[in-house]
């Protein structure tokens, strides 16, 4: 594939609620430092480098892009560089955000946020963006509890015209089934990829017969997580990677596309290179048997 001239156009599409995305996005975390993400002593990514990317990334046709205001390193963070880069918006681009989670200006992460505490969050997205609303709110999940109230609060936010669409990342099954008596959810994000997390096969069916977006994150990554992929490929996923002269990341994405029309994907990266090779994954089609041979190591997880 020549990387170079495939937008995300070919990718297919998805409609968040009333809004519609390419299938593949691009997501901030690990724009605003280089290395590891998330930690407090994170390098900050050149300015102009992180901006580049971003402007890139629309050139190719990614109209959804996935940010949170606690994406930050030493001088840098995620919300700003998207409105340096990208303000004023076009009109077709999607920022959705996450909110729940936070840490505090040296980096150190901070206890959920209480109901009271989501609306500055938001308010937060907003300023740092320079948006009178938010296309759509995630709320970040960490355990098994309840979210009726936290969620009842960002649907409040919502019927007050601050959010659009409302989603949710990290949860179980029963957190959509109870966010869903609330008010409608547009997206799940949840960790997911090939060899990582087979057991969310069920779940990610489940959301695309309910119209739900599923939006995988570190679907390359997989469990290295924010420190990025870790190198080692099994020779099942080498082997369809060289058939298509594609690298093993790219089938990974893939593969991710190929599990339902409401799959989405949000890979990141700093790297000019590597976002033309993400977005050229949305064009590359997996034959059957291909597919039966990534899925079974896929199930090798389980």
């Amino acid at each position: 594939m020549t990387s170079q001239t495939i937008t995300a156009a070919t990718s297919g599409t998805w409609t968040l609620g009333d809004l519609t995305v390419n299938r593949i996005g691009f997501g901030t975390m690990r724009l605003p430092q280089t290395g590891e993400a998330l930690i407090p002593d994170a390098t900050p990514r050149d300015r102009d480098e992180a901006v580049g990317v971003l402007r890139r990334a629309v050139e190719l046709g990614v109209n959804h892009i996935d940010t949170a205001a606690f994406y930050f390193s030493p001088l840098r963070s995620a919300n700003e560089l998207i409105s340096r880069a990208l303000a004023p918006y076009p009109n077709d681009l999607v920022i959705a955000t996450k909110v729940g989670p936070g840490r505090d200006p040296s980096g150190q992460w901070l206890p959920h946020a209480t109901r009271e505490q989501l609306r500055g969050q938001v308010e937060e997205n907003l300023r740092q963006l320079g948006r009178d609303h938010l296309d759509v709110v995630n709320l970040r999940v960490v355990g098994t509890d309840s979210i009726a109230e936290r969620f009842g609060a960002l649907a409040e936010l919502r019927q007050a015209g601050l959010i659009r669409h409302l989603g949710l990342s990290n949860i179980s099954p029963h957190h959509l089934a109870e966010a869903r008596a609330i008010a409608p959810v547009v997206c799940v994000q949840n960790m997911y990829g090939i060899g990582v997390r087979p057991e969310q096969d069920a779940f990610l069916r489940d959301c695309g017969e309910q119209g739900i977006a599923f939006v995988p994150f570190y679907s390359i990554a997989g469990t290295g997580r924010q420190a990025g992929a870790t190198g080692a490929e099994d020779d099942e996923l080498l082997t369809v990677a060289r058939a298509h002269a594609v690298s093993a990341a790219q089938v990974r994405l893939a593969w991710t596309l190929h599990r339902g029309p409401h799959v989405l994907a949000i890979p990141g990266t700093g790297n000019p290179q590597h976002l033309a090779a993400n977005v050229a994954s949305g064009a590359l089609r997996l034959s059957g048997e291909e597919l039966a041979a990534l899925d079974a190591l896929h199930q090798r997880a389980a």
